[in-house]
């Protein structure tokens, strides 16, 4: 039998077929289209889902049933001793919280480790892949686990978006405000920090926004990150809800304003891009752990 498993859900933006690279499990989110309840990269496409999501289709995502979790916990301990498993970040759903309490069960309890260290989208994704690494180097599941969330306050993302009428779906904006923005095609960016979504700054257009996101990265590594950016311990990734054309040119912009830089970039889970909307850019970073 191995010794330690990883498991993450489809928030981390890995899909299958990268997971089976790195030899993990990744539980599908489930999300509902006018009622009816898919699974992303299982039930639809990328482009099926952005299709629907632009012509208005009622969109809305859901918690998966602890059910399912801990059919997916059962099935790995026949193949491994432990698992570590890492959720979307407790500050953003509930499932990390239940999960935690299901881990403490008898069944699971000394096996089953819940890691919630305020991650999504791609530093989510990048805590997975440090976990690999620690796996591949002998780290015991506890040990990842403590690990990953000493470093829960080192991360940062900055989020731009195209419009608030997903936003307003939420419930995080009213209606008046959403309206106003788009006839007045404001494109705001969003602030995400480790248990909080905030309003960072209201730009006319999205290149504008662009830029305030450039910029407030910038700032975040001269100031929140230094002592680690100075000792090359810093991840910069950003994120995408957007077409490929335009993803690539975020991403070459990025990369011009932080030369010498690693980026690392996804495509944004369903789930989060039903917040989010269509045609959303991001910008962020975290910290490498310290083993």
């Amino acid at each position: 039998m191995k010794k330690t498993g990883i498991m993450t859900d489809s928030h981390s933006g890995i899909l299958n077929e990268e997971a089976e690279r790195l030899g993990i499990k990744v539980l599908p989110m489930p999300f509902y289209i006018e009622e009816k309840v898919y699974r992303e990269d299982v039930d639809l496409s990328r482009e099926e889902f952005y299709d629907m999501l632009r012509k208005g289709t009622d969109v809305s995502t859901s918690q998966p049933s602890l059910v399912e979790v801990a059919e997916m916990w059962k099935e790995m301990l026949k193949e491994y001793e432990e698992i570590v498993y890492i959720p979307l970040s407790s500050a953003l759903s509930g499932s990390c919280m239940a999960a935690t309490a299901m881990a403490n069960e008898d069944e699971f309890a000394g096996k089953v480790f819940v890691v919630d260290n305020g991650r999504v989208a791609t530093p989510m994704h990048r805590s997975v892949l440090d976990a690999v690494e620690m796996t591949e180097k002998g780290y015991s599941a506890a040990e990842i686990k403590k690990i990953l969330e000493e470093t829960r306050e080192k991360m940062t993302i900055y989020i731009g978006l195209s419009t608030l009428e997903y936003l307003k779906k939420g419930g995080r904006v009213s209606s008046v405000t959403a309206l106003a923005a788009d006839v007045l095609n404001i494109k705001p960016v969003m602030h995400f920090s480790t248990g909080t979504l905030d309003t960072y700054q209201k730009c006319r257009g999205m290149k504008k926004a662009r830029k305030v996101m450039i910029n407030a990265m910038k700032h975040e590594l001269e100031t929140n990150f230094r002592e680690e950016y100075e000792a090359g311990n810093v991840y910069l990734m950003a994120a995408s809800s957007s077409t490929d054309e335009v993803t690539a040119e975020w991403m070459a912009q990025i990369k011009e304003s932080f030369p010498g830089m690693d980026v690392m970039c996804d495509k944004l889970s369903f789930g989060l891009s039903c917040h989010i909307g269509p045609d959303g850019l991001g910008i962020g970073c975290t910290c490498k752990p310290v083993e």
